[in-house]
């Protein structure tokens, strides 16, 4: 043998075609033997490590949201359809998170690791359950009842189809107290069985949900009585944001008692003045229920300054208006906030 550097343009062409195979190569392999990009820019949460070997394929991270915690086994509803028998609504920073674990791990296997993890970090399980026995119940499994589809994730398409056809699925809730505010976990795990996605098949993956708990940033200035009376009087209404309700809920919390007052404030200024108290919400959830919950919180709004301030009832009348009449996109958290309002509206 002679050396190949003996040979004009030998080197170069072996190189080019050791590249040609190499490439042909990473084309040949099976998609599921190939390493699964990363989410650009995704970082693990601090406190929870992944488990070793594994890829980021989804994430999504929100400054402050709700999370419905599971706490108990499903059951069936009074409509026929799969609920859960217990649960806890959480607020905060939300990080959702989606891993692919690598080929040939159980679901068993990763959620002990994960398990472990938590309990040496501090983290009190609040349940667990595991297994289709346990994790499922009315042909429902947890994952469909309680959360929304991957494909909500962020920039991997392989998000989409980690749980297509969930398998060994196992779950647990947990929390852990710290000064700062506490912290929640979720944490899903399942084995994708779906023959249509070789990327996913036979893979265990894992949804891991965080909520760290802290008051919302707030930055809604309160509207004092001279201030809503000069906008009721150039556009015949002034919407605030100094009244607060709980997600889902109508009672005012206690925080809302100085928009209250200035509220009160300006009723008393001007005896004659008769308002509309308007409700409105983001489009998170139906038609309906939205109208109806503003109805409630409109109307909680109306009974408190009847009952606590001494306005009359006959001039006040609380509508809700629900989703309709948004004043920013409900694409973004930001926007959303601006549409959770409640509106005097000039009679």
């Amino acid at each position: 043998m002679f050396p190949v550097e003996n040979v004009p343009g030998l080197r170069s062409a072996v190189r080019r075609f050791l590249a040609v195979l190499a490439a042909l190569w990473g084309v040949l392999l099976p998609i599921g033997a190939q390493a699964q990009p990363e989410v650009p820019g995704a970082r693990d949460f601090p406190l929870i490590k992944r488990y070793e070997g594994s890829r980021l394929i989804g994430s999504d991270i929100r400054a402050f949201d709700s999370f419905k915690l599971l706490l108990g086994k499903l059951k069936l509803g009074d409509n026929g359809y799969a609920t859960v028998d217990a649960s806890r609504a959480v607020e905060g920073k939300h990080t959702r998170l989606l891993y692919l674990a690598p080929p040939q791990r159980s679901s068993l296997e990763v959620f002990r690791n994960y398990e472990a993890d938590l309990a040496a970090k501090g983290f009190t399980v609040l349940f667990k359950c595991s297994g289709e026995e346990e994790c499922e119940s009315f042909g429902t499994e947890i994952y469909r009842v309680l959360y929304p589809p991957t494909g909500a994730l962020q920039n991997n398409e392989l998000s989409k189809v980690a749980f297509n056809v969930p398998a060994e699925p196992r779950y647990l809730a947990a929390t852990l107290s710290r000064p700062e505010g506490d912290v929640f976990v979720s944490l899903y795990v399942a084995v994708e069985r779906g023959d249509a996605f070789p990327q996913t098949k036979d893979r265990a993956a894992v949804l891991l949900d965080v909520v760290e708990t802290k008051p919302m940033e707030s930055k809604m200035v309160t509207v004092d009585a001279s201030a809503m009376a000069k906008d009721i009087a150039a556009t015949g209404k002034v919407a605030l944001y100094g009244l607060y309700f709980d997600t889902d809920k109508a009672e005012l919390k206690p925080e809302s008692a100085p928009s209250l007052g200035e509220i009160a404030k300006l009723l008393k200024g001007q005896p004659g003045l008769k308002v509309f108290i308007v409700g409105h919400t983001d489009n998170v959830g139906g038609y309906d229920y939205n109208v109806g919950l503003s109805q409630r919180r409109a109307r909680s709004v109306v009974d408190r300054l009847v009952q606590q301030y001494g306005i009359g009832a006959d001039r006040l009348k609380p509508v809700g208006a629900g989703l309709i009449a948004p004043v920013a996109s409900n694409d973004e958290e930001s926007g959303r906030a601006k549409n959770r309002r409640v509106e005097i509206v000039k009679e």
